[in-house]
Order: C-alpha cells, then sequence, then structure tokens
C-alpha cells in the first residue's frame, strides 16, 4: 500500500547537494537548529516543484503561492522573487539535473531564542531549504489506482485554519491519513465543515459520474496549481466540469475517480470507502485528462 506520494527512488539521491541558505551542502550535513521556528514548532510554508525536460513546470504559480503563502505568515524569506528561483536552478544546476525531478522548496521563520511559540523571538534569519531529487511517480498506480477512506477530521475555512497555505504544520492532514491507513486505505478523503466532499489529505480530488468530472468549490481545499490547470484542460477540451457541493455518496456512485497534485499530475482512484469504482483505470476521461496534462506539460517545457 502506498499513497499518491509513492515514488520510484534513485540512489544517486543520497548524495544529492541541497541548497541550505545560500549554501550547497551534502545531504548527509544538512542540519538546522533544534531552535529552528520549523522544527519547534511548524512554522513557515513550503512549495513542491517539478522539472520536466529542462523546464520548471508552471513556475510563476508555484512561486506565487509560496511568495503568497509567506505574506499569509508574515514571514520575510529574505529573498526576492528572482533571487530565489536563480538559487533553484544552482542548485539544479550542482547536481546536474534536467529532467525527471521533484524540488520541495521550504522556508521557515528560523532559529529562536528558545523553544517557544511567539514568532516575535525569532532571530530574524529565515531558513530556506531547496531539495532537489530525482523522483518519478510510481507507475504501478496508474493500474492500480489509489484507495480512499473517508476520514472523521474535516477540512477548515480559513478562518481556523487556511487549507489553501502550504504550511509546515501538517498534523491535521496526517492525522487525516492514519485513520485512512488504519481502515485499510492508502489516503484519506476528507469533508469539508458541512459534510461536502473537500480534498484528500495530500490531493484534490475529483470524480466523475456520466461523462461529467466534478470537484469541490475550493473554498476548504488546497489551492492546488494542478487542480487549477485540471479545471481548465476540461474547458479547453470539450469535457464537462461542475464545481460544487457533493455528498459523499456521489464520490461513492461515481463511474471514476482521481486525485490531484504537482508530484504524481493525475493518479487514477479504484475505490471510495470500500465502494470499487466500475471503470477499469484509468478510467476513460481519467485517461483523456492524464494525456491533456501530459500535453500541457510538455508544451510549458519547450515554451509554447
Amino acid at each position: 500500500m502506498a499513497g499518491s506520494q509513492d515514488f520510484e527512488d534513485d540512489p544517486a539521491n543520497a548524495t544529492v547537494l541541497i541548497g541550505l541558505n545560500g549554501d550547497l551542502v551534502p545531504r548527509a550535513e544538512a542540519k538546522v537548529s533544534i531552535f529552528d521556528a520549523g522544527f519547534v514548532v511548524g512554522d513557515g510554508v513550503w512549495e513542491g516543484l517539478r522539472l520536466h525536460k529542462g523546464a520548471l513546470l508552471f513556475l510563476d504559480e508555484h512561486v506565487e503561492r509560496l511568495f503568497a503563502g509567506a505574506a499569509a505568515i508574515r514571514l520575510d524569506i529574505g529573498l526576492s522573487r528572482e533571487a530565489l528561483v536563480a538559487e533553484i536552478w544552482r542548485t539544479l544546476r550542482a547536481n546536474g539535473f534536467e529532467d525527471g525531478v521533484h524540488i520541495r522548496v521550504m522556508v521557515t521563520r528560523g532559529p529562536k531564542t528558545g523553544a517557544n511559540q511567539d514568532p516575535r523571538n525569532a532571530l530574524g534569519h529565515p531558513t530556506v531549504v531547496i531539495l532537489a531529487e530525482r523522483k518519478t511517480p510510481s507507475p504501478a498506480l496508474a493500474a492500480r489506482g489509489l484507495s480512499l477512506a473517508t476520514a472523521s477530521i474535516r477540512c477548515t475555512p480559513a478562518e481556523m485554519f487556511d487549507m489553501r497555505l502550504n504550511s509546515h504544520s501538517r498534523l491535521n492532514l496526517i492525522t487525516a491519513l492514519l485513520q485512512a491507513i488504519e481502515l485499510g486505505a492508502d489516503e484519506a478523503l476528507m469533508l469539508d465543515p458541512k459534510g461536502f466532499i473537500s480534498s484528500c489529505n495530500a490531493t484534490n480530488f475529483f470524480f466523475v459520474k456520466d461523462g461529467v468530472v466534478h470537484t469541490s468549490r475550493g473554498d476548504y481545499c488546497f489551492n492546488g496549481v494542478t487542480r487549477a490547470k485540471t479545471i481548465a484542460l476540461c474547458g479547453a477540451h470539450g469535457v464537462p466540469i461542475e464545481l460544487g457541493d457533493f455528498p459523499l455518496e456521489a464520490a461513492h456512485a461515481a463511474d471514476e475517480a482521481f486525485v490531484t497534485g504537482t508530484f504524481g499530475g493525475l493518479t487514477p482512484v479504484r475505490e471510495i470507502d470500500g465502494h470499487a469504482l466500475p471503470h477499469a483505470l484509468p478510467g476513460l476521461v481519467t485517461a483523456h485528462l492524464r494525456a491533456a496534462y501530459e500535453t500541457l506539460k510538455d508544451s510549458e517545457a519547450l515554451g509554447q
């Protein structure tokens, strides 16, 4: 069993150079202080990107999301957008990477005077980490699909805990995933405060019924770049799509379903709460959108 983040590992990842506060550091030596705000209280934001055929896919959207998240928690990254992108490219080139790479940019409020919550006790030097590794989604996932189980943990509105922030604080999502694992599933399906379908613990969720794609309105789910691209692809390819409030029973009765994320793209789902979805994996609509997304990635890499 494995979730949508399951990957084909490369032994060379053990010796990658990691960007750490402007330095390139061997993986075994990449360390932060135990007083770092990210370690102490999960005070920070992160962003995931993919290097595909020499291009950082949808770079502007990802960088904007990172800086918007940092601004929301009053965190000064200490770098301009251009400088951060330059650091990402420096890390990639130092490792000789050109394709099939997942990048995680992590920014915390940095070291503090002590292990406490108050952001005013930060020393004013954010920690910036750029971790690039050769990782490709497990090919078996497309044929096997994911098993989802609905968790009791709900997605939350922005005034409680904004799901649209890529925050280092993920305990609610981890708790939801643990519930799903205990039920024998790969990932958790999560509902919004009103009991409607929202997202999964690490990805956004779509289901298909009678040729129509359905997904949540987006108020309580991740601000997914791949989610937005998928919605746009439906429009561009004449695939009917509805954004709305959908009960869990609608997903149980779906013909097919899939989840979206930067790492895995579009990953098929085989069952939800023990309800096996009837179409062979990937379903016709899922396969069509997966192919369209791959074409979009190639076009982006070619600068078209």
